[in-house]
């Protein structure tokens, strides 16, 4: 890969003004960071989602901010010119401002993030201002909110009414004033997504939004067919299925295993015959299993 330099919120927000796309992925490891910064991806998302696709929850909201800070600590090591953001999970940034404070600190201190996301409107406005000057940068979320899910009561598109889409506009332009350096808009109708777009001078990085965002996002395991519960669904696109791969893998090895054909010779260490002709006679040691 060629080199780059370092992305930064400076960056983002240039490729904005130039009309260059921003290629957002989700990590939640080591290895899956290396592959998405070979691969050039801008930002490196350690999103809260790593409970529905690496914990096995059914939603996002048992994520602790300690899960939050191990996994960030993982994908961190790996990254070098990617630019990573860490969620913050449920009720972590939604009580007092030194609460909040705390808690993205040490998301920066110990994850070794380069910025924190929230989700959350004008509400959350205040405690995005405390944490940008502080030195935090903040990425904003917008339209569905999984940590708010039961209270929405379901994945349900935003942005189909003009109230809704109002409200979306009336957020969006409160968390800029705050001082977010950009905002995920996620399952927002095209048209709410393309005019926000317009009338914001920080990125706008869309799931679900349509194409006229400033960047896209997926999460990993979707956009791979990486695990055996990915369910499709309208907003992503399918580059590849590690699934059935893995799988396949997995199988054969088995299989090999069974039928004793690995390891081969060629995956087993030999001693020198003479030292095998002294202990053992020219004989095969007596083996751990019977035929």
């Amino acid at each position: 890969m060629e080199m780059r330099k370092p992305i930064t919120t400076a960056k983002l927000r240039k490729m904005k003004e130039d009309g260059t796309p921003i290629s957002v992925m989700t990590a939640y490891d080591y290895p899956t960071a290396m592959l998405a910064e070979e691969a050039g991806i801008d930002v490196i998302l350690v999103g809260d989602s790593l409970g529905n696709v690496v914990l096995g929850y059914d939603s996002t909201l048992p994520v602790t901010l300690d899960d939050m800070i191990y996994h960030s600590r993982a994908v961190t090591r790996a990254v070098r010119t990617s630019f990573v953001v860490t969620d913050m999970p449920f009720n972590t940034y939604h009580g007092s401002i030194d609460a909040s404070l705390r808690n993205a600190g040490r998301i920066m201190q110990e994850g070794l993030a380069k910025a924190v996301k929230m989700e959350g409107g004008a509400e959350i406005a205040p405690t995005v201002e405390a944490l940008v000057q502080a030195g935090i940068p903040v990425m904003a979320h917008l339209g569905l909110t999984p940590q708010s899910i039961h209270q929405i009561g379901g994945y349900k598109i935003q942005g189909k009414t003009a109230d809704q889409a109002q409200k979306l506009l009336d957020d969006a332009k409160a968390l800029e004033q705050a001082g977010a350096f950009s905002i995920v808009l996620e399952l927002v109708t095209d048209q709410v997504a393309a005019h926000l777009t317009s009338k914001l001078s920080i990125p706008t990085i869309g799931i679900g939004a349509g194409r006229d965002c400033d960047g896209q996002v997926l999460v990993f395991h979707d956009a791979l067919g990486y695990g055996s519960d990915i369910h499709p669904k309208r907003f992503v696109k399918t580059y590849g299925n590690v699934g059935e791969m893995i799988r396949n893998g997995l199988r054969q090895y088995v299989d090999d295993v069974k039928q004793r054909s690995f390891p081969g010779p060629e995956h087993s260490f030999r001693m020198d015959d003479e030292v095998a002709e002294s202990l053992y006679g020219g004989g095969k040691p007596v083996a751990a299993h019977r035929e």
